[in-house]
């Protein structure tokens, strides 16, 4: 069955669903104090599992889109989770979106969205050998785990969102390279499929980036995590798509120099979208503490 219209009033619910599950679970994970256990905080937070019901919605409506129509229209449509979850979270907070948040959030999922189409990756093999995922794992390593710790300790909380956010968001997109290798042997050996190193490896990668995503929601602003998670999942992926598994991204004609654009414009963006909100945050917050001063002098 295929219907182009379908898929995409489908992938604009499913981009609607993954962005209030973000805002439920940033909002959730920042009421959470540093120090304190963030999983038990979290599994006792009725609208942290507000928010993982609507990842399972998400989920399922993007499966739904893809049966119906193709991943280059469904994918880029995903983006607008961004859009979505933007102002969904500065209304929560009772705040106003500023003209540069909205402008930097537009010009990203654009250079996302070009990034996926232009690159349009070809298929290429899911059964790797072992030899073939050591250098790349120990890169994807080293930066994952470069990024999480330095999104642990730095003082910055925009800073440390867009860092943790990036972490998880390339544990996801390893997570995606590996679910079709995974999701194949499962359906011709499931035995085999529960020895295979990658299983575990698509298990690991998946909690341990859905760990650093609560993580970056509790230490900073959604608009610092989010557009770090959402360009850093499909990096990842095609990453370990062209370093491991054959595939290859379009380079003919201006299709190189456009998605070396669309990168620099998407990294670009994200890191100014992290300082912005932490300004404003930090503006915000003198403002906050300057009105309950007066209002401790005037008594």
């Amino acid at each position: 069955m295929t219907s182009p219209w379908l898929s995409v009033v489908l992938a604009l619910v499913s981009a609607f669903l993954f962005a209030c599950a973000a805002v439920a679970q940033q909002s959730a994970a920042a009421s959470v104090p540093e120090g304190a256990s963030l999983v038990s905080a979290l599994v006792r937070s009725p609208r942290w599992w507000m928010g993982v019901v609507g990842d399972g919605g998400g989920y399922a409506v993007q499966i739904a889109a893809l049966w119906v129509g193709s991943v280059l229209v469904v994918q880029p449509l995903l983006v607008t989770a961004l859009l979505f979850a933007l102002p969904m979270s500065a209304k929560f907070a009772r705040r106003s979106l500023p003209g540069s948040t909205w402008a930097l959030a537009f010009l990203l999922a654009a250079a996302l969205a070009v990034f996926i189409v232009v690159g349009d990756p070809s298929e290429g093999t899911t059964d790797a050998p072992l030899a073939a995922w050591i250098v790349p794992l120990i890169v994807a390593a080293v930066v994952i785990g470069g990024a999480a710790v330095s999104g642990l300790v730095l003082a910055s909380p925009g800073l440390r969102a867009l860092l943790l956010g990036a972490a998880g968001g390339l544990l996801f997109g390893l997570a995606a390279a590996l679910t079709k290798f995974v999701t194949d042997l499962v359906d011709a050996d499931p035995l085999a499929a529960l020895t295979a190193w990658q299983t575990y490896t698509l298990i690991g990668s998946g909690i341990v980036g859905f760990y650093l995503q609560q993580r970056a929601f509790q230490v900073g602003p959604l608009s610092a995590s989010m557009p770090a998670v959402t360009i850093c999942e499909p990096l990842g992926a095609a990453f370990i798509g062209v370093t491991v598994l054959d595939e290859r991204i379009r380079t003919e004609g201006a299709a190189l120099a456009t998605i070396v654009v669309a990168v620099a414009v998407m990294i670009v963006t994200t890191v100014l979208l992290s300082r912005t909100q932490a300004a404003n945050t930090a503006d915000s917050t003198a403002a906050d503490r300057a009105s309950n001063t007066g209002t401790s002098s005037d008594r």
